[in-house]
C-alpha cells in the first residue's frame, strides 16, 4: 500500500512562521459583539489587512523568495498578480536586496499598481481577458534569467500563507470552523494544512464570489474546472481555475465552499467599515459576507475568519459602498 506525501505539512507552516517572525507583522484578532449577535456565534477576525503590503500575500511571497539561492537573488524575481501578490513580491525583493518584475493586468486597481511601483518593481501589463499572465511571466523570466515566485501554486507560498491561521489558532485556541476567501487557493490550502494539522475536527469553509465559482465547481466535480474570466468586484478572486497544487490540498481538506454576490460583498465592506472600523477590500470581505448572509451554513460556537486584505483606495471604496447605499435609498423612496 502506497501513501501520498502532502505537498505542504504543518511542520512546513511552522518553519515558515519562524522565517517570517522578524519580517512579517503578527496581525491583530478583532472581536465584535454586534457581529456575534448577528451570526449567533463567537467570531474571531484575523485581520490581514494590517499585514505588510496590506494583505496576507506578504507571508507566502517572502517565505518563497527568501529560500532562493544567492545566485537566483542576484538575477532577480518575476511574478504575476492582479495586485496583492505583486506588492508582496516587490517588497520581499526589496527586503532581500534584489529586483522584481511583475506582470499585472491593465485594469488592476490603481492603488495596487502604485504601491507595487513604490516598492521598486518594474511592471509589465497585459489584458486579463485575452492574455496569459503565466506565459508572459515565464517568457520574461526565461529571457532575463529570473526566478518566478507564483501567487499561490508553490509549496513555500502555501506554507507562508498558512502562518496566518497558525497565529490565529495560537492566540484564540480551538475553533469549530475557519472561513477564508478562495482565489487560486493558496490561503485556503495553507490555512487548512495548519488548522487541520492542529485540530482535525475543524470545519474549513472557503468563500468565492458567485461569478468566480471555479473552486466550488472543481470540488464538486473532483477535478479542476475552468470557467470564463469572472467579472466581479472581488478582483483578487477573478480566476478561471484553481491552482494544481492548491487544489490537491483543498480537495482533501476543505469541507465546503460558499458563494456570495457582489452586492453582498459591498454590504460586508460597509459593515466592516461602520461597525468594526476597518477597511476591507472586496476579496477580503467575502467570508464576512458569507457569515452575515447565512451562506456559510450552520455555524459552531466559535468561528475564525481570515480577513485577507484591505488594499482599496478611497475613491474605489466610496464608489462601491456609496453606490450600494444609493440603491437602498431608492428602494425605500
Amino acid at each position: 500500500m502506497t501513501t501520498t506525501t502532502p505537498p505542504v505539512t504543518l511542520d512546513d507552516v511552522r518553519d515558515a512562521a519562524r522565517r517570517l517572525k522578524v519580517v512579517a507583522h503578527r496581525t491583530p484578532v478583532l472581536r465584535s459583539r454586534t457581529l456575534d449577535a448577528l451570526v449567533g456565534a463567537e467570531v474571531f477576525l484575523k485581520c490581514e489587512n494590517f499585514q505588510r503590503v496590506g494583505a496576507f500575500k506578504f507571508r507566502g511571497a517572502y517565505n518563497a523568495a527568501s529560500r532562493l539561492t544567492p545566485e537566483q537573488l542576484a538575477r532577480g524575481i518575476a511574478a504575476y498578480s492582479s495586485g496583492n501578490h505583486a506588492q508582496a513580491v516587490a517588497l520581499a525583493a526589496r527586503e532581500l536586496g534584489t529586483t522584481a518584475v511583475i506582470v499585472m493586468p491593465e485594469d488592476a486597481p490603481r492603488s495596487k499598481r502604485a504601491a507595487t511601483e513604490g516598492y521598486g518593481a518594474e511592471i509589465v501589463t497585459y489584458d486579463r481577458y485575452t492574455g496569459d499572465r503565466t506565459a508572459i511571466a515565464e517568457a520574461l523570466a526565461a529571457e532575463r534569467g529570473l526566478a518566478v515566485v507564483p501567487p499561490y501554486d508553490h509549496p513555500h507560498v502555501i506554507a507562508g500563507q498558512g502562518t496566518a491561521a497558525l497565529e490565529l489558532l495560537d492566540e484564540v485556541g480551538e475553533l469549530g470552523a475557519l472561513l477564508t476567501p478562495v482565489g487560486g487557493g493558496g490561503l485556503m490550502a495553507g490555512s487548512a494544512t495548519a488548522a487541520k494539522g492542529l485540530h482535525p475536527g475543524i470545519r474549513l469553509i472557503g468563500v468565492e464570489p458567485e461569478a468566480g465559482d471555479d473552486t466550488k465547481r472543481s470540488l464538486e466535480a473532483g477535478r479542476r474546472i475552468e470557467i470564463p474570466v469572472p467579472r466581479t468586484i472581488a478582483d483578487g478572486q477573478a480566476l478561471q481555475t484553481p491552482g494544481e497544487l492548491t487544489f490537491s490540498v483543498n480537495r482533501r481538506l476543505v469541507d465546503a465552499v460558499a458563494l456570495v454576490s457582489d452586492d453582498e460583498i459591498r454590504d460586508a465592506m460597509r459593515f466592516a467599515f461602520e461597525r468594526l472600523k476597518i477597511v476591507v477590500e472586496p476579496s477580503g470581505a467575502t467570508p464576512l459576507a458569507a457569515l452575515l448572509t447565512g451562506r456559510a451554513g450552520p455555524l459552531p460556537d466559535r468561528v475564525g475568519v481570515i480577513v485577507s486584505g484591505g488594499n482599496i483606495d478611497a475613491d474605489r471604496f466610496a464608489e462601491l459602498c456609496g453606490h450600494r447605499e444609493e440603491e437602498r435609498a431608492e428602494g425605500h423612496a
